[in-house]
């Protein structure tokens, strides 16, 4: 019996076996396609265990090894792996297959809960999934110290979230203690600007932000960017309860469930900022790029100027002096063509400087410019020059003193026209320059102003009240100007139109919370300054614009320059607090923007800068774009 059914079973398997590979063929052959993959994985590593044990107390080895589910790499370990209290040697961090051995060089300290913060630098090894916000805890005493803070850090000057700056607590509460000791607890800012100091045992705490060029855990040099926080930092915790859902698919629940856990307080710290203004005075350089001038170039703004004494010349109204409003960048116009065309100028050079007491003393530098532009030697006169037709000689075309005019042809209702040389001006002839308003379809002379500009020697304004949609007409007569090196100007001739009304916006706010003496600076979509104007009774308006798109931003100017201001850590001077408007306005044609509310003080500090402005981006944000590119390329 059994060897029939043997026999039918093989006869069946004959007789149907041919029939399934031809359907094999036919359906491969009617299936013709690029093969596929799998979904792309998105799952990040998981922590699966370690040596020694996560919160482990009493640990006593410097060596940490630990195990993830998956074959693991770690990205810019230096930059973003954290350890508190901080290492002041560089601890050896390595990934190797499934495996992070972290190796302590520094000893351990008694009684201390450690923290390794990760942050998002563990990734898998295939797509480079992050495992975000990871830190190994343990402790070399009986107990771990389970306290956080957070918060976020900004650039005082312009609420731009930093990357990469360190933030830390002391427990020592002198303000000596953040130049001459290392951090207690330390943590690092992503790219929000966000940390979180763990491991914390209960006490007061001062909190510090600092960008860390030597990498001591100290603020000891001037150039590195601070910040500090006025009040101390106590943490605490709180029981909260969370609402977890139970879904039985993407459109219906099955229970919420209420759990407990522990909060830390504080969350929200915002410290700003800043770098202090180095007051070391020197000088920082000297340059004669061409012969007829020469530059100074000083580290900090100066009342006076410097004084300048010939040792191969003399230097008694030898030169045209152009200089900044601070007095650090000063150029020296060589008026006398025959000094000019000296190779070498020899001077003494006298100056306040910054000694190692930090104080302002008398200094004396001899100074020898040489010219890095060869001077270009006039051809000798030819013996025979080329005749024209009657004997009459040929002359060679007029070199004029060159010039750019500022004058568009069509014209902002509050512009301005400008004339700007390549040097300085001798004298000018001002019943040499004309400006004429088309009346009908005459040309008439009308008043204005023309007045040497205040930064710049070699720039001239002219102002007027332009009234919209009419034609003017700017003329300068030939030889009107006449430069210190003999050359003068060609005749100019600029005809322009004034915009009407029609084509312009404007924008009103209404501000409440700011000092008295705040002002308001207008941005475009790039966070650039357009426009900057006073808050008068808790108004800043701003007429006359072109449409398109703009924010602003308010500073409160405590001391009433005009300008922002950075703080000070020894006098505990705080930079000049800076607020953002949180929307983006966009006016048309003939709009008028008026009674835009603005309380600088409703949206907290770290949400008023609009991500759209915000030059540093998120990374997951820059992570969505990089998968979005590798989406494309495939």
């Amino acid at each position: 019996m059994l060897q029939f059914e043997n026999q039918k079973i093989k006869y069946i398997v004959r007789r149907v076996l041919p029939v399934l590979t031809l359907v094999a063929v036919i359906y491969s052959c009617a299936s013709i396609g690029q093969p596929r993959g799998g979904d792309k994985d998105t799952t990040p590593p998981r922590f699966v265990g370690s040596t020694p044990v996560a919160g482990a107390t009493n640990a006593k080895k410097n060596k940490i090894s630990l195990v993830f589910d998956e074959f693991i790499k770690i990205e810019k370990a230096t930059e973003k792996v954290v350890v508190s209290p901080p290492q002041i040697q560089q601890p050896e961090i390595k990934a190797a297959g499934k495996r992070i051995q972290v190796n302590l060089l520094d000893s351990l300290k008694e009684n201390t809960t450690y923290t390794i913060d990760f942050s998002d630098a563990i990734v898998d090894n295939n797509e480079g999934n992050p495992l975000g916000n990871f830190a190994f805890t343990f402790s070399t005493g009986a107990q771990i110290d389970t306290m956080e803070v957070a918060g976020t850090l900004l650039d005082a000057s312009n609420l731009e979230p930093i990357k990469g700056m360190l933030v830390g607590l002391h427990s020592n509460l002198n303000d000596s203690a953040f130049t001459k000791l290392p951090f207690d607890r330390v943590a690092r800012t992503d790219s929000r600007g966000h940390f979180s100091i763990r491991g914390i045992a209960p006490g007061k705490y001062r909190i510090y932000g600092l960008m860390d060029a030597d990498q001591n855990f100290t603020f000891n040099q001037k150039s590195e960017m601070i910040a500090f926080n006025d009040s101390l930092v106590i943490p605490t915790m709180e029981e909260r309860v969370r609402m977890d859902t139970a879904w039985v698919d993407s459109l219906t629940y099955d229970t919420i469930i209420e759990k407990k856990y522990t909060h830390y307080l504080p969350d929200n710290l915002i410290l700003r900022a800043f770098k202090e203004i180095n007051n070391s005075q020197y000088l920082v350089k000297s340059e004669r790029l061409v012969p007829q001038k020469f530059t100074l170039y000083f580290a900090n703004k100066a009342d006076t100027l410097p004084v300048l004494k010939g040792l191969n010349f003399d230097d008694k109204e030898a030169f045209v002096i152009e200089k900044t409003l601070r007095n650090d960048t000063i150029h020296y116009w060589v008026k006398d063509s025959v000094l000019y065309k000296q190779d070498t100028l020899a001077l003494s050079l006298t100056y306040l400087y910054t000694d190692t007491l930090n104080q302002l003393v008398p200094r004396t530098d001899t100074l020898r410019l040489v010219s890095k532009q060869k001077l270009v030697k006039e051809e000798p006169e030819k013996k025979k020059k080329k005749k024209k037709k009657d004997d009459e000689e040929e002359v060679e075309p007029t070199k004029f003193l060159s010039v750019k005019v500022d004058a568009p042809s069509s014209m902002d209702v509050y512009g301005s026209i400008s004339l700007i040389f390549e040097e300085p001006i001798a004298y000018f002839d001002s019943t040499a320059i004309h400006l004429r308003q088309k009346v009908d379809t005459l040309w008439k002379d009308v008043p204005f102003e023309f007045e040497h500009d205040s930064i710049n020697i070699k720039k001239f304004n002219l102002f007027y009240d332009w009234e919209p949609t009419i034609e003017y007409e700017f003329t300068v007569d030939s030889t009107a100007f006449h430069g210190i090196y003999g050359l003068f100007t060609d005749k100019i001739k600029q005809g322009f139109k004034v915009r009407s009304e029609d084509e312009y916006a404007s924008i009103t706010f209404n501000i409440t919370g700011a000092d008295p003496l705040a002002f308001v600076e207008l941005l475009d979509a790039q966070d650039k300054v357009v426009r900057r104007r006073r808050v008068v009774n808790g108004i800043a308006d701003f007429y006359f614009l072109n449409p398109g798109k703009y924010s602003a931003r308010l500073i409160n100017d405590r001391n009433g320059n005009g300008e922002w201001d950075t703080g000070n850590f020894e006098k505990g001077l705080q930079p000049e607090e800076v607020y953002y408007y949180n929307m983006i306005l966009e006016p048309k044609a003939n709009w008028d923007l008026n009674n835009q509310s603005w309380d600088i003080h409703a949206v907290p500090l770290d949400k008023q800068k609009l991500d759209e402005l915000k030059k540093q981006k998120p990374d997951e944000d820059k992570r969505k774009n990089n998968n979005s590119d590798e989406r494309r390329r495939r």
